[in-house]
């Protein structure tokens, strides 16, 4: 019965997500506004809004003017469902289950909207410092994953400044923006979240990824090194693997 009750709300929040993912950037009314086709405007009904289930039936088009609407609605519906069975699997009925959930739908939400607007809002990334640092301050938490408060107010600083360094001296030597400020709020959330600890392991692995995928861009020519990239989605992907093998990293890392 658990797990069914985490499938809907998983697929519930994720198309909630999707509603943040088109608006946000757009600056549009999240909640109050019903939903409507990205194509036509035209309002969609309760029973075409069902999550997965009525993309399926609909065969991934709008019912009143036919166009298709991009499968990433469907992903993002399946990546929420994933997302919250993998952390209750994990941690059970638990604080810290609600928490990394929460944690979930932000980070879905930065992923697609950096990915395709090269944005990541400060709508988003204040409220993970501020949940980040209020609750680091429980003692009963999961303390293998989250740090105590004086942990998590150095790395949400920490995390800030590292970033805003880079994006200076990189300035400085090039003569033009290199990251944004947007990617140094999101790791100022990673320390807030996980500590100070947590930020090594996180540049390293969202610099590795981030070149894993540039490189072949890079040699078939469909990016020049002036090209802009979203790292948002690099951070988030890094930060996923630094929560999952956080013990096993520090081992062969030695940190």
């Amino acid at each position: 019965m658990n797990f069914l009750i985490i499938i809907v709300l998983g697929a519930i929040w994720g198309s909630f997500v999707n509603v943040c993912i088109y608006r946000l950037p757009k600056n549009k009314e999240i909640i109050i506004q019903s939903s409507f086709c990205p194509n036509c405007k035209k309002k969609i009904q309760w029973f075409d809004n069902i999550p997965i289930l009525s993309f399926i039936f609909l065969s991934g088009r709008c019912r009143k003017c036919k166009k298709s609407i991009s499968p990433r609605y469907l992903a993002v519906e399946f990546l929420g469902i994933i997302s919250f069975l993998l952390i209750y699997l994990n941690f059970g009925l638990t604080i810290t289950t609600l928490l990394l959930m929460i944690l979930a739908i932000f980070f879905i939400i930065i992923f697609f909207i950096d990915l395709k607007h090269f944005i990541i809002p400060d709508s988003l990334t204040f409220p993970l410092m501020i949940i980040g640092f209020i609750k680091s301050f429980d003692p009963n938490l999961n303390t293998s994953i989250f740090p105590n408060f004086v942990n998590s107010f150095i790395g949400g600083i920490l995390g800030y400044l590292i970033i805003w360094f880079i994006i200076f001296f990189y300035k400085q030597i090039r003569k033009r923006e290199g990251m944004g400020l947007g990617d140094a709020k999101l790791m100022s959330v990673i320390g807030f979240w996980f500590g100070w600890i947590s930020l090594p392991y996180v540049i390293f692995l969202s610099s590795f990824i981030a070149l894993f995928f540039a490189i072949p861009q890079l040699m078939n020519k469909t990016k020049k090194m002036s090209s802009e990239i979203p790292f948002g989605p690099y951070i988030i992907s890094a930060t996923i693997i630094f929560i999952i093998f956080s013990d096993s990293l520090r081992r062969m890392m030695f940190f």
